[in-house]
């Protein structure tokens, strides 16, 4: 969420200026950088044995290794509504009961399948799990609450986000408190550094590129140490150049945490885009997302004036890759 008051939209890449264009090496573009080296190394292994076939059982494997490889992104895009359940100024999940969530995130697929050149739509539900309060202390989602939603989703093939906003509390911490929820097939993780704050609505706050290596590290060992099949995301927001510090440093290349660098902040369709272009320069966290504000009619709250249409959204460059209406 953007602030006018701690941040001009306009002056972000003036301010940002001064760090320099992130010099990463060159790298694959996604979603070529997806299920190749697994490919090629299937492909190895049976030219290996030229004459030996396999079993009916040996080809199940194999083909659910392959499917277990690949990337959720690969072949569609995600669409969420974002917000806390139990708030109605916190974002539209707030604001409807699940049903009628489901009913209005399926129109705007169905908006948005119509113009992504074939690939399909995954929806999402896009939860905040844990609220930062004064002080920097962390509500918690209630459970029974967030236990609905997420077999609500298992029920209507849709994908959960739970998002921590870190507040005074350790990065690993925070994101280890929502491990357990990974024995759903359909969950995923998010981390929001503006509220790595003690004085949240005073001060933005940030992460550091290595706090963001490691929470992948340890996300991906969780993943391997309980066989957690194929990938899962683990989604960073970003609308100010401070929230991620020496970002140029940051990693995207293990092998079962898919990073998505999502664009946030509210504002004008100038204000949007040059945020999106700022966070474009990480090409060294190639995925990208982009979040949207609905305007909810919340006292105090913002919102994007106008909103972008999906065909605007899908022309930003790169592409985003998961897209949020908060």
């Amino acid at each position: 969420m953007l602030f006018p008051a701690l941040l001009g939209g306009q002056s972000l890449l003036a301010e940002a200026s001064g760090t320099g264009a992130e010099n990463a090496p060159e790298r694959r573009t996604f979603p070529s950088i997806y299920f190749e080296e697994f490919y090629q190394e299937s492909r190895e292994q049976e030219a290996a044995r030229p004459y030996w076939a396999m079993t009916e059982n040996e080809l199940a494997l194999q083909a659910s290794r392959i499917e277990d490889e690949r990337s959720l992104l690969l072949n569609q895009d995600i669409l969420a509504f974002y917000g806390h359940p139990l708030s109605r100024r916190m974002g539209i999940l707030g604001l409807y009961p699940l049903e009628e969530l489901d009913r209005r995130l399926s129109a705007l697929a169905d908006e948005y399948l119509e113009i992504n050149n074939g690939r399909g739509i995954k929806k999402a539900f896009y939860i905040i799990y844990g609220t930062v309060w004064p002080e920097g202390q962390i509500g918690i989602l209630n459970e029974t609450v967030l236990q609905n939603y997420i077999q609500y989703a298992l029920d209507h093939d849709i994908l959960i986000f739970l998002d921590h906003q870190i507040g005074r509390y350790g990065v690993i911490d925070s994101l280890k408190r929502m491990f357990p929820y990974l024995r759903y097939p359909n969950v995923h993780l998010a981390l929001d550094p503006e509220w790595r704050t003690e004085k949240p609505m005073e001060e933005i706050g940030s992460v550091s590129a290595a706090e963001i290596n490691e929470a992948q590290r340890v996300m991906e060992d969780y993943i391997r140490e309980h066989k957690i099949p194929g990938e899962r995301m683990l989604v960073i927001h970003q609308f100010n150049w401070r929230m991620i510090r020496n970002r140029e440093e940051v990693r995207s290349d293990f092998e079962k945490v898919r990073l998505v660098h999502c664009a946030d902040g509210f504002g004008s369709p100038s204000i949007k885009r040059s945020s999106y272009a700022y966070n474009a320069r990480a090409v060294n966290i190639p995925v990208k997302g982009f979040k949207l504000f609905y305007n909810l009619g919340t006292p105090g709250a913002g919102y994007d004036e106008p909103l972008l249409e999906p065909r605007e959204v899908l022309s930003l460059d790169p592409r985003p890759y998961i897209i949020m209406y908060q």
